[in-house]
């Protein structure tokens, strides 16, 4: 039986949803079949995060409808914004999403089922049920999130819905999640997979749909689009902007020179390796270094943009504007006063250089969607002074043609001076870099430079530490 003669998990049927005069979603109609993975891509504000909120009931349609045709027990969402109670445990957390996990003894069950849950879709993760989520790195709160999804929770998972669910996981954990949704999919569950990892959405899905300014503008079987189809079906965002010069800069001075790696100035030094092997904490004690001066009238010497951005990043209760120009607001006041031109003028240049999609910069920063929000993190650190930028594993949530608009602006400032110090879990954006540290076990296991940085030279030095030992 194909998909098309299944009776659907899911259906939309000219579905919409909008936010006063704003039309994130403007009339879809699909479905998703028992046994289909479908992959769902679109530039960052395309209607995505509203789509999925839809199907997971958090917002209701302002027109067309939704409707599960078997009702809608084990559909479940695991989102890019994690949504874990950091002060729970692993297991306490699984309870919160599982009715039946209640009474005396509901501990031994909870935590019987989130480690089989784990165990299935990451073998040898290491993460305790009992462990407070507060104390995992953000690639095992994501590795947490995913497997209560999948967990039984008293029924079976028949339709997970994951919104960039690799987006802080190295390549090997990756890997194994992709390996589990092929065989979810193929044992009869649904899934619908959001992710601007390209070539995940190649790997594991059998139907791609691409969103565009809330409206499905292409919809067919995954075999029938090759990347550059993908690329051209979604569109540019971007307005046009200044042209960025990414000539490679001439590499000045050290300015940083700890934690075993240095850095000249007009450099771009990536920090490699698999997840949690010191290379965050690394990144966090060298910016802590560079920001240990407080005393008045000296300027910032670097900022951070972070990739996990409701802990370290935005603001929550404030607008878009000040969001992105809180570094900025000393160097640009008048007699101790916020010059308000001048900063609408900076936010609104970096709107168009780096494609924030709003129609108003004093909207709140939550009202963006997450790679929005990572844009203006991007733009509040490049519009100030400070001539080291260190970079969290900067991209999370961010689409293709945002990436290379920021590596190009990147390597347009290491021209003019600047040093980046950037940790990435993606190969593809460690590569863009001048020099990489490879991180084994809290230790640098290797240093590449030039050609030697290759995605197959990272992994060997990624791993050979272990086989060393």
């Amino acid at each position: 039986m194909s998909d098309l003669e299944r009776t659907p998990v899911v259906a939309l049927r000219d579905a919409a949803k909008h936010f006063g005069p704003v039309k994130a979603l403007n009339g879809v109609s699909l479905s998703v079949a028992p046994g289909e993975c479908l992959g769902l891509v679109g530039h960052n504000g395309a209607g995505k995060s509203t789509l999925v909120n839809l199907v997971n009931g958090t917002f209701p349609a302002s027109a067309g409808e939704v409707t599960f045709p078997d009702g809608t027990e084990g559909v479940r969402s695991v989102f890019q914004e994690l949504s874990l109670c950091p002060n729970l445990s692993v297991a306490e957390n699984l309870s919160i999403a599982h009715p039946d996990l209640k009474g005396f003894g509901w501990r031994g069950p909870a935590r019987a089922e989130i480690l089989a849950s784990l165990d299935q879709v990451f073998p040898n993760h290491g993460i305790d049920p009992d462990t407070e989520v507060d104390q995992l790195t953000i690639a095992e709160r994501q590795m947490v999130e995913i497997a209560i999804g999948f967990a039984p929770r008293g029924g079976v998972a028949r339709l997970v819905i994951l919104d960039e669910p690799t987006s802080s996981l190295d390549e090997g954990i990756a890997r194994q999640l992709l390996s589990h949704v092929k065989a979810f999919c193929a044992a009869g569950g649904a899934v619908i997979f959001i992710s601007h990892m390209l070539g995940e959405i190649f790997d594991v899905s059998s139907r791609i749909v691409v969103l565009k300014d809330g409206l499905v503008v292409a919809d067919r079987p995954a075999a029938e689009f090759d990347r550059q189809g993908l690329v051209d079906a979604m569109g540019h965002v971007a307005a046009e902007g200044p042209q960025t010069e990414t000539t490679r800069a001439a590499l000045g001075e050290v300015v940083i020179r700890a934690e075993g790696l240095e850095a000249r100035r007009g450099e771009i030094v990536g920090l490699s390796g698999l997840a949690g092997h010191g290379q965050a904490a690394a990144l966090a004690r060298l910016y802590l270094a560079q920001t240990s001066d407080w005393r008045a009238g000296r300027g910032i010497r670097a900022v951070f943009v972070a990739g996990d951005r409701p802990r370290d990043g935005v603001l929550p209760l404030w607008s878009i504007l000040r969001n992105m120009s809180v570094s900025v607001l000393g160097r640009d006041a008048k007699s101790g006063l916020v010059d308000t031109g001048a900063e609408r003028r900076l936010a609104e240049d970096w709107k168009k250089r780096i494609g924030i999609r709003t129609s108003d910069l004093t909207n709140p920063i939550l009202s963006l969607s997450g790679g929005n929000q990572q844009k203006v993190l991007f733009a509040r650190a490049l519009a100030s002074d400070a001539t080291v930028i260190v970079m969290d594993d900067p991209m999370r949530g961010v689409d293709v043609g945002t990436k290379q608009d920021v590596y190009a602006i990147v390597r347009a400032e290491a021209a003019k001076g600047r040093t980046f110090l950037w940790y990435s879990t993606e190969t593809e954006e460690v590569c863009q870099c001048d020099r990489v540290f490879v991180f084994r076990n809290g230790e640098i296991s290797a240093e590449l430079t030039g050609d030697e940085i290759t995605e197959e030279k990272i992994l060997e030095a990624s791993f050979e530490m272990q086989e060393a030992s």
